[in-house]
């Protein structure tokens, strides 16, 4: 049986996010992509706090697929060591589930 996960990608900008999304639901790499802007990051990087203004990506795929996504994210991402988390879907409509399964390609 394939399982599903929700990955969590931050970017910098709303025109970052929109390419990112579009790239990944475009190649199949992902079923769907929803785009949260103006969220804000408190963060230590490079040895100082940071306070900023980010976007986050939801992306809902295949679990056999997250490396092809985390692998695709860092061709195109600004960020020298972007956020791409991976979380398990424990549980979900069916329905919803076949959806994410037939929107993207299979894995080899």
């Amino acid at each position: 049986m394939e399982s599903y996960v929700i990955c969590f990608v931050s970017v910098d900008t709303p025109e970052n996010a929109v390419n990112i999304a579009s790239v990944l639901v475009r190649e199949k790499i992902v079923a769907c992509v929803n785009i949260l802007n103006g969220y804000r990051s408190i963060y230590w990087w490079q040895g100082k706090m940071c306070d900023e203004k980010e976007t986050l990506l939801i992306a809902k795929t295949r679990s056999s697929l997250f490396k092809r996504l985390e692998e695709r994210v860092k061709e195109i991402h600004p960020y020298e060591v972007p956020e791409i988390i991976c979380v398990k879907i424990s549980d979900g409509l069916h329905e919803y589930l076949e959806w994410i399964n037939d929107s993207t390609e299979m894995s080899s």
